[in-house]
């Protein structure tokens, strides 16, 4: 990966699950597109479209900006075929492209009616989408990936990878895996919050769904965490290894130890109390962005 790869990444983005214009009405549309537009005025380097979204979701997202990356973080390779895909992606015109990455991953088994040979049907999408057209080559896509297979995939096929729910071990681990070329690129959940156990009850909040998907707790297994760090929607320990809780300082800190791990950028997942991670937290946005200015 080049350097001016990387600084097209930043060191600092935001994921949300909560930019999908589709999923909305006109007046939720024009919120999220001021909404971005400021995200791109606070100078962050990557958008991360989170919760499955739609090839159009992206586009309606670089439309609405002028200078930020847009990846789709992650987009479903059952939901969507590389063809429509592709079709989607070569409405934009190319400045606009170049600045669009492609977030592609495999879902889970209890979401998926039809999943089966997860890594198989990766690699059997990859093909199908090299085959529909060039706009999106291995240089502007990512893949969620958790275990060596499919982070080796992510260095042979794409950038590299975009993990979700992953601890600063499991970024150290990634890199080794990926080599010191591709880009890594960790979510990581952030409770703005200095009451340390409200903080936690909204981290837990999140957490509840993600416990009940094999991919997450076999992967968090790997790394060391025991079935009774699931219990209860997550304990002490497993949460604080997880999420970054507290002040904006304290955040920092945190991101310091994926930077330190290997990671070339952080996409940080903003989570409040009153809106389950589901809203559009400008204040938040801003107070990080304020706090990452040497590295937005």
């Amino acid at each position: 990966m080049t350097s001016e790869t990387r600084t097209a990444f930043g060191r600092v983005g935001i994921w949300s699950g909560a930019l999908h214009g589709s999923r909305t009405d006109d007046a939720g549309r024009r919120a999220i597109a001021e909404a971005v537009a400021e995200l791109d005025d606070l100078g962050y380097g990557t958008l991360w479209l989170g919760g499955s979204p739609s090839p159009d979701d992206a586009v309606a997202l670089v439309s609405a900006t002028s200078k930020v990356t847009v990846a789709t973080g992650i987009l479903s390779i059952w939901d969507h075929t590389a063809e429509e895909v592709a079709a989607s992606i070569e409405t934009l015109d190319a400045a606009a492209r170049r600045r669009f990455v492609l977030g592609l991953g495999v879902s889970h088994g209890p979401m998926v009616p039809q999943y089966a040979k997860p890594y198989s049907a990766m690699v059997s999408y990859l093909d199908a989408l090299e085959a529909a057209g060039p706009a999106v080559d291995s240089g502007r896509r990512v893949l969620a990936a958790l275990g060596p297979k499919m982070l080796k995939l992510a260095t042979d096929r794409a950038l590299g990878a975009h993990p979700y729910l992953v601890t600063a071990e499991h970024t150290a681990e990634a890199r080794e895996a990926l080599g010191p070329d591709a880009l890594l690129a960790p979510e990581l959940s952030v409770v703005l919050d200095t009451d340390v156990d409200r903080a936690r009850t909204t981290a837990r909040t999140m957490l509840e769904m993600y416990l009940q998907l094999p991919n997450y707790t076999d992967n968090l297994l790997r790394l060391g965490f025991a079935q009774s760090d699931f219990e209860d929607g997550g304990s002490v320990r497993l949460l604080d290894a997880l999420f970054a809780l507290g002040d904006a300082e304290q955040v920092k800190a945190r991101a310091t130890e994926y930077y330190d791990a290997g990671a070339d950028h952080i996409a940080f997942q903003v989570l409040t109390a009153d809106e389950g991670g589901s809203g559009l937290p400008l204040p938040e946005w801003r107070e990080l962005a304020s706090v990452f200015a040497d590295e937005v």
